[in-house]
């Protein structure tokens, strides 16, 4: 998985909300993109799976161009950049494992989607993703009656019901309380390192970025700031990326997980396989 990033620039008429902005990244990483709110960072998920347009500039995968698609192009490549959102997107009324099946709706036909109808072998399938996430027991259950949590899971799921190269993460914790967020953060982990897929996440928070990315990328009024490993976001390099003054502490975006952080060494044996 190669992604090359181009010169990418979107404007809201004559502010730049994403500005110029270029970086790479080679295989299956979790890349975290932090910085306060209005730095560009879902401007910049959105046009990378085409729910916005992009003003200027390319972003490659894997060679192809993917802000020159268009059509029936357009729409497999968004099965293949599955999108994972703040505020989860689901179905409230609808059960979850239908929830989970709608990560199959842009491979359908319309007739097949108006009418609900899925096969066994997509069923036994949305049920195996809810069982490897640990909420298959919830499948009959209305989404709504779930909690933060299992309803990012679910939305999780539907993702990967997509199968695919790419999972995109627009805040996925910024609603969840800690315990929550780190189930969350723990399970795209999971898929990052188990399954090779490359995770894009916006964050906001740094002790959520220094556990789970491999790299982060800081953004700042739609430039990029700062792009480097873990270790290297101090909070002096924090304050930048937030455009804060001496005053800037940690715990002002940490989001205090307790646990400990995932075993780093066992993500890079299992990515080298």
């Amino acid at each position: 998985m190669k992604l090359n990033v181009r010169k990418v620039t979107k404007q809201f008429g004559t502010k730049a909300a994403v500005d110029n902005i270029s970086f790479d990244v080679e295989g299956a990483q979790f890349v975290g993109i932090i910085g306060r709110s209005g730095a560009g960072k879902s401007t910049y998920l959105r046009m990378m799976n085409r729910l916005t347009d992009a003003t200027a500039g390319e972003i490659f995968v894997d060679g192809v161009d993917v802000l020159s698609l268009k059509g029936k192009d357009k729409r497999d490549w968004q099965s293949q950049c599955a999108m994972v959102f703040q505020q989860f997107n689901l179905v409230p009324r609808l059960d979850v494992v239908s929830n989970v099946l709608h990560g199959l709706l842009g491979r359908r036909s319309t007739l097949a989607s108006v009418l609900n109808l899925w096969s066994s072998e997509d069923i036994t399938r949305a049920i195996e993703i809810l069982d490897r996430l640990g909420i298959a027991e919830q499948a009959a259950k209305r989404a709504e009656a779930l909690s933060g949590g299992q309803q990012q899971r679910v939305a999780i799921a539907r993702a990967l019901m997509q199968d695919p190269k790419i999972i995109l993460a627009d805040e996925p914790i910024a609603s969840l309380d800690p315990m929550n967020a780190q189930v969350v953060m723990d399970t795209l982990k999971r898929i990052n390192v188990e399954d090779g897929r490359l995770v894009i996440a916006n964050l906001h928070t740094l002790d959520t970025a220094r556990r789970y990315c491999d790299r982060v990328i800081g953004m700042r009024d739609g430039r990029i700031v700062f792009d480097g490993t873990p270790e290297q976001l101090t909070l002096g390099v924090a304050r930048d990326i937030y455009g804060a003054d001496e005053t800037f502490t940690e715990s002002a975006t940490s989001t205090e997980l307790s646990s400990l952080a995932p075993d780093r060494e066992y993500a890079a044996a299992m990515l080298s396989d």
